[in-house]
């Protein structure tokens, strides 16, 4: 990290990689629907599909830890989330919902945009999720599915008010909160499987669920508040990929074992730090591939059935969830940057007037 500057290009690169990834991994389903997705769950590409959306979410702790502590406010830091999530989710969410959701429907107009089926997907802009819309992708391999990957956008949000909580509870200053509290979530997480099969443990055979999520956030938390600690070892790293594979393959509760391992993974990966090629120097183009790519494979599918192999799903799919990406990157996204002057200014007003508030006992009000 140091001597990247905390900025090591590895990230880059795994922010990309691991959304072609999520794109990859929904070609199966997208393509022959949903028993061949159970199948290949079940192969021996088990471990390595379980580990994306896990792997996304560490890396996703590590670097928002550090907006966090580059922030002077939590007003800021949340002001900055919310301008980085929202603009683009509303905009794919209006696109899929106003064009392209009225060319494929089996529904006429009127009725498309009266049903409340399209009234309940507009609400995806604020982070509750809605996957249907009317009579779209009926006759899809996996039909009637817009956004299935939009899944893990609440859980994103709710990490991120995990991170302001554990910040008001003093995690800057006492960095082994963070520790007890991914041990507090592994346990609460188990303790509530057992309770809801009596006392029984079910293994997890797909993706690790959205709450054990947490835990991989903030695990990448950890690893950054430890980051001057942690040795960025490739044989430990090695130890870690070997666990985690089999701690995701066959392990008995090894979604739980798996969150250090691919943690460290993850992080070694990130901090990195490779010659920066076109491709990372251009744009963060991972959000918007992973807004639009499920989308994108699901219109294919549809408007040409006979291309529905897995080669043409990857061949088509993935370079125009990528131009769609770099549209929304330019257009959407960057410009959603400038808005951060007017949180800059909201901030020092609201510094300001905290500094104004009298103090009793030696507290200030408010703080």
């Amino acid at each position: 990290m140091a001597s990247a500057d905390g900025r090591p290009s590895g990230f880059d690169y795994m922010r990309l990689f691991l959304a072609v990834s999520v794109m990859v991994m929904h070609i199966t389903i997208t393509t022959y629907g949903q028993q061949a997705d159970f199948a290949l769950w079940a192969s021996p590409w088990r471990p390595l599909l379980r580990a994306i959306v896990p792997a996304f979410f560490v890396l996703s702790g590590f670097l928002v830890c550090g907006s966090l502590y580059r922030c002077r406010t939590l007003f800021m830091f949340a002001g900055l989330r919310a301008i980085r999530i929202y603009p683009a989710l509303s905009v794919e969410v209006l696109i899929s919902a106003f064009l392209m959701g009225p060319f494929v429907s089996t529904m006429a107009p009127p009725d498309y945009f009266t049903d409340a089926q399209f009234l309940r997907y507009l609400v995806n802009v604020t982070g509750h999720i809605s996957y249907q819309l009317p009579g779209v992708f009926t006759g899809n391999p996996f039909p009637d599915i817009v956004n299935a990957q939009l899944w893990t956008v609440p859980f994103e949000l709710y990490c991120y008010l995990a991170l302001i909580v554990a910040a008001l509870a003093g995690i800057r200053r006492h960095r082994l909160l963070t520790v007890i509290a991914v041990i507090l979530v592994m346990a609460g997480h188990l303790a509530a499987r057992l309770i809801r099969h009596g006392g029984h443990y079910e293994p997890i055979l797909g993706a690790p669920p959205g709450p054990l999520l947490i835990g991989y956030f903030l695990a990448g938390i950890a690893f950054y508040q430890y980051r001057d600690e942690v040795p960025a070892n490739p044989l430990l790293a090695a130890v870690s990929a070997a666990v985690a594979g089999v701690s995701l393959a066959v392990l008995p509760l090894g979604e739980y074992v798996a969150i250090p391992a691919l943690g460290y993974l993850t992080v070694y990966l990130g901090t990195a730090d490779p010659r920066r090629t076109v491709i990372a120097k251009a744009a963060d183009y991972s959000y918007g591939i992973y807004l639009y790519g499920f989308v994108v494979q699901q219109f294919v599918m549809a408007l040409w059935p006979h291309l529905r192999t897995w080669y043409w799903n990857a061949l088509i799919c993935i370079p125009l969830a990528t131009i769609l990406a770099a549209i929304s990157w330019h257009w959407i996204e960057l410009p959603a940057t400038k808005f951060r002057p007017v949180l800059n200014r909201l901030e020092n007003r609201w510094v300001a007037f905290m500094a104004r508030l009298p103090k009793v006992g030696g507290v200030q009000q408010g703080a």
